[in-house]
C-alpha cells in the first residue's frame, strides 16, 4: 500500500483548485500555493507544464496513487479500443476505492483506500483488502458488519456535497457498479482533462 504523509490538502493548494469539492479544502481560504514562495507571481505556464498539471490533478484526485501505478493504467487504456482518455478514466473509476467513494461509503478517496485496506468491503460476498482491484459490471461491493457500524460511514452517507452517479446502483448497505463511465459522466468538481494526460505520456 501506498500511504501519503503530507496533507492532503497541500495537492489542493498546490493545483490552486479544490479538486475534491470539500468545504474544509484551504483553497477556500487561501488560493496560492503552500510554502514560503507560495505568493509569489506565477508566469505563464508551458505546454509541458499545463500536461504535468493534467496528470498531477488526476493522480491526486484518485487519492494521489504512485506515479507507478498511474503510469500502468495509462499503458493498459492506451492499448484498448477507442479514445485512451476516456479509456482512462473508465479504468480509475473501476478501482476499488473509487468505488467506495463513489458510493458515499466513505468521506474522501482516501479513507475509501483505508476501509478497504482495513478488510470492511466485500466483492459480491467475498472480503477484498486491495484498494486497486479493478471493479466489473455487475459486481456487487457491500460492507462489512463492522463497518455499518462506524461513525466515518454512518457520517459519509449524509455527506451533501456528493450525490451517487448513475453508474453506481445503490441499495441500502451495497451498491451494484453498473457499467463503466465516460468522462461525462464521473462527477468531478473540477474539470479534468485526460487528453492533456495522453499528450503528456506520448511525449
Amino acid at each position: 500500500m501506498s500511504k501519503r504523509h503530507a496533507s492532503k490538502y497541500k495537492i489542493d493548494r498546490r493545483l490552486g483548485e479544490n479538486i475534491w469539492g470539500r468545504p474544509k479544502s484551504s483553497v477556500n481560504r487561501r488560493s496560492y500555493g503552500p510554502g514560503q514562495h507560495g505568493q509569489r507571481r506565477k508566469g505563464k505556464i508551458s505546454d509541458f507544464g499545463l500536461q504535468l498539471r493534467a496528470k498531477q490533478k488526476l493522480k491526486g484526485y484518485y487519492g494521489d496513487i504512485t506515479e507507478k501505478q498511474f503510469k500502468a493504467t495509462y499503458q493498459e487504456a492506451s492499448r484498448l479500443k477507442g479514445d485512451t482518455g476516456q479509456n482512462l478514466i473508465g479504468l480509475l473509476e473501476q478501482r476499488l476505492d473509487a468505488v467506495v467513494y463513489r458510493s458515499k461509503f466513505a468521506p474522501t478517496i482516501f479513507s475509501a483506500r483505508q476501509i478497504v485496506n482495513h478488510g470492511h468491503i466485500y466483492v459480491n460476498g467475498v472480503k477484498c483488502n486491495i484498494a486497486s482491484r479493478r471493479v466489473r459490471p455487475g459486481d456487487v461491493i457491500s460492507l462489512g458488519k463492522k463497518a455499518k457500524e462506524m461513525a466515518l460511514i454512518a457520517e459519509a452517507l449524509t455527506l451533501p456535497e456528493r450525490e451517487v452517479p448513475d453508474y453506481v446502483a445503490q441499495d441500502g448497505d451495497k451498491v451494484t457498479f453498473v457499467r463503466v463511465p465516460t468522462l461525462d459522466e464521473v462527477p468531478y468538481p473540477v474539470k479534468m482533462e485526460p487528453n492533456l494526460v495522453v499528450e503528456f505520456y506520448s511525449r
